[in-house]
């Protein structure tokens, strides 16, 4: 625990270094004796600051889930039963088999294709993707906020009912009266279609020999970051497709985009998201008194509210700003993206393996291929916003000045 409050005090002191470096970056380009060599060298010492403060973060999100896997309660790790060992034990067989090139496997895991004719590849079992997906869950990933179904299909619609459309129901005045014509709801129709997202590795000859729970420990882990970032990719392409709003430029800006955004009926389920150095910009906001305006979140203390509502936090390089460097636009959506955005997951992840392409045959090497199969599409598009801000100014003191009275007059 000591190593990961010295992980986050650095990286929060690191943040203000680049505030800091963002401030005379700015101050720079505004003086009439700009010297472009100075401004070049500034620029460099605030992007190395920049690195350093997203190392610094990823490096203690891997510390805060070393910790929760050590903390983990005996009784919350299920074993395998018979049927899941075998099947385990077959997954290794064939995934070992598949790297030396036994043509056996090879021609098991090329018969299979898809519906464009690709080769499936070796199919990892269910209960190595729950691995999977649990280790999703804890990185940084979106896909926790969107609404994620499994289909079995390739492609297919669904129909959504904005809540904003939604309609009360008739009032008959008798038993024998009749629904209207005048109810139908207004309904649309969301087609997907599921793409593949494929991801390269190099097998090293040591991967061969290592244990079974090694190589799926590794495979895992590898896996899981590369679904990560791919997801979170499409689902930030699908939540820049929401409705835009006014820049945001005081904290009233903020409040108001929270009371006014999105239906009243969803504002329970809202959240607001934004990348690090947005976070960074708007925990240095203050009061008139001084005071900041972010509230800690009392069960988590290293997380943030605004009325009550969790602040997300998202990697600048999965969620950059707009803007030119010098001047960045931050983002700030607001609302429930599990309304707004739907993961389609085909859940048929594989690996195909190869000692031939992708420069593997010069160099003597076997390169592992990962395909996750999966659809994002945006459903109610009014239940989360798109807001961003340059900088929030801090409240001004609003302070009356009392008259004052002699006394006993």
């Amino acid at each position: 625990m000591a190593n990961i409050n010295t992980m986050n005090d650095a990286w929060i002191a690191q943040g203000q270094k680049v505030s800091d470096l963002n401030d005379k970056l700015n101050a720079a380009v505004l003086d009439d004796s700009f010297d472009q060599d100075k401004f070049k060298a500034m620029k460099q010492d605030r992007d190395n600051a920049v690195a350093r403060r997203d190392a610094l973060h990823e490096q203690l999100e891997e510390e805060r889930k070393a910790q929760e896997i050590a903390n983990m309660d005996d009784k919350d790790k299920a074993p395998l039963d018979d049927n899941e060992k075998d099947i385990k034990a077959e997954f290794i067989k064939n995934f070992q088999g598949m790297i030396k090139g036994d043509p056996k496997v090879m021609n098991l895991v090329t018969s299979s294709t898809d519906a464009a004719g690709n080769a499936i590849g070796l199919t990892i079992p269910q209960d190595i993707q729950t691995a999977i997906n649990t280790l999703v869950r804890q990185y940084d990933s979106l896909q926790q906020y969107v609404n994620r179904e499994a289909v079995t299909t390739q492609t297919g619609s669904r129909v959504y009912e904005k809540w904003t459309d939604v309609t009360p129901l008739a009032d008959l005045d008798d038993e024998t009266a009749t629904i209207g014509d005048n109810d139908d709801p207004k309904l649309s129709i969301i087609k997907y279609t599921i793409h593949r997202y494929a991801g390269i590795t190099t097998a090293t000859n040591s991967l061969l020999k290592d244990t079974a729970d090694n190589i799926l420990a590794w495979l895992s882990q590898w896996i899981a970051k590369k679904v990560v970032v791919t997801r979170n990719a499409k689902i930030v392409e699908v939540m820049n497709k929401a409705p835009k709003k006014p820049t945001l430029a005081k904290f009233d800006d903020i409040i108001t985009m929270i009371n006014t955004a999105v239906d009243p009926a969803i504002k329970s389920t809202s959240l607001l998201m934004t990348n690090t150095s947005g976070l960074n910009v708007l925990s240095e906001v203050k009061d008139a008194m001084g005071r900041y305006l972010l509230q800690p979140d009392p069960t988590q203390p290293d997380r943030y509210l605004i009325r009550g509502k969790r602040i997300v936090e998202v990697a600048d390089k999965w969620l950059p700003n707009a803007g030119t460097t010098s001047a960045p636009a931050y983002p700030l959506y607001y609302g429930d993206l599990s309304q707004a955005v739907t993961l389609f997951d085909r859940e048929n992840m594989s690996l195909l393996t190869t000692n031939i392409g992708g420069g593997a045959f010069e160099t003597d090497q076997t390169k592992i291929r990962v395909i996750d199969r999966f659809d994002v599409e945006p459903t109610d598009t009014e239940a989360f916003v798109a807001g961003s801000f340059a900088a929030i100014a801090d409240q001004p003191a609003n302070f009356a000045a009392g008259s004052t009275t002699t006394p006993g007059k």
